[in-house]
C-alpha cells in the first residue's frame, strides 16, 4: 500500500551532526509533498524549538513534540492535543529530584525551566539553541503541569536514576532514553506512537499508509505503530531490530534514502 503520510523524527535522523537538514534529504521531502504524501516532524524538542525546522521546510501540518504530549499546527500554532504530567507527579518528581540534588528540566507553556544554569543546560543549549530560565529554589514548587521533564546525567547516574523514577512512579509517567544523556518524563498516555495514530486518524489515514522514521528509544513506539517502520544506520540497536528496514545514517541523507526508496519508489512503479 502506498505512504500517504511521513514521521520524521529530528535530531540524530533528519538532522545532521550540525543540526542542518542536508539538501538531498529536503529535496526528497520536497518530492514527497509533490506526489501528495503529507510530511510531518515527530520528536522529543519542544514546539518552539522544532518549529524553524518545519517552516524550513515549509510544512503546513500538525507536529509532534515532546514525544507525542503536543500536537500543534506548525504554521498557524493551533493545539491539536494536549497532555501534560498531573500536577500531582509533578509535585513527586520535583521532590525527588531535590532530595537526591539530580539535575531536571521542566517544560510548561513551551518554555524551559531549571533550578540553576550550570553545564547540562548549557549542553542542552548548544544542542537545541534553546536557553533555560533559572528558577533557584521556586523550581521545585512550579506551578503548572508540564509537557514533559527531562533528566540529563551521565550515562550510569541516567541508569541510577531512571530505576529509582521507576520504583517510586511506575505506570504513572513514561519513560524514555532519547539520548545517551537524556531521560525524557511523560505522561503515561503519552508516546509518538500513540500521537501518531491520532494524527494519522485526524488526516484520515489508515495505519498501513504510515512510514516512521527514527534513532532513539523514544522513536521505537511509533515504528512499531507505522505500517513502515525505518530505523536510522545510527539508530540504537533495538530500534534497529524492531524496525522494518534500515537506512543509512543521518549524516549520510538516510532519511531521503529511504524516501526515495520506500516512497518515491513504490508511488514511480
Amino acid at each position: 500500500m502506498a505512504i500517504k503520510l511521513i514521521a520524521l523524527d529530528l535530531d540524530d535522523t533528519l538532522l545532521d551532526k550540525s543540526k542542518t537538514i542536508s539538501a538531498r534529504n529536503r529535496r526528497a521531502i520536497e518530492r514527497a509533498i509533490e506526489a501528495g504524501v503529507t510530511v510531518t516532524v515527530s520528536t522529543g524538542r519542544m514546539y518552539q524549538s522544532a518549529l524553524p525546522y518545519v517552516l524550513e521546510l515549509g510544512l503546513d501540518v500538525p507536529i509532534i513534540t515532546y514525544n507525542g504530549a503536543l500536537i500543534k499546527w506548525g504554521k498557524s500554532g493551533e493545539t491539536l492535543f494536549d497532555l501534560p504530567v498531573d500536577r500531582a507527579t509533578t509535585r513527586e518528581m520535583l521532590a525527588l529530584f531535590k532530595e537526591h540534588d539530580w539535575y531536571l528540566q521542566a517544560y510548561i507553556d513551551d518554555q524551559l525551566y531549571v533550578a540553576q544554569a550550570n553545564e547540562y543546560s548549557d549542553y542542552y543549549k548548544r544542542m537545541t539553541g534553546i536557553a533555560a530560565i533559572a528558577l533557584g529554589d521556586a523550581f521545585y514548587t512550579l506551578e503548572g503541569t508540564p509537557s514533559k521533564m527531562m533528566a540529563i546525567a551521565d550515562s550510569v547516574l541516567l541508569t541510577r536514576i531512571r530505576e529509582k523514577v521507576n520504583e517510586v512512579f511506575g505506570p504513572r509517567v513514561n519513560l524514555a532514553v532519547s539520548g545517551p544523556r537524556y531521560l525524557e518524563i511523560v505522561n503515561p498516555m503519552v508516546s509518538k506512537g500513540r500521537a501518531l495514530a491520532l494524527l494519522a486518524k485526524h488526516l484520515g489515514i489508515t495505519r498501513e499508509q504510515v512510514m516512521a522514521v527514527g534513532d532513539s528509544q523514544n522513536d521505537l513506539p511509533m515504528l512499531q505503530y507505522a505500517g513502515w517502520g525505518v530505523a536510522m544506520a545510527n539508530a540504537m540497536p533495538e530500534v534497529q531490530a524492531a524496525a522494518d528496514a534500515v537506512t543509512s545514517a543521518n549524516d549520510v541523507d538516510g532519511v531521503a534514502e529511504a524516501i526515495e526508496k520506500y516512497v518515491l519508489g513504490n508511488i514511480s512503479k
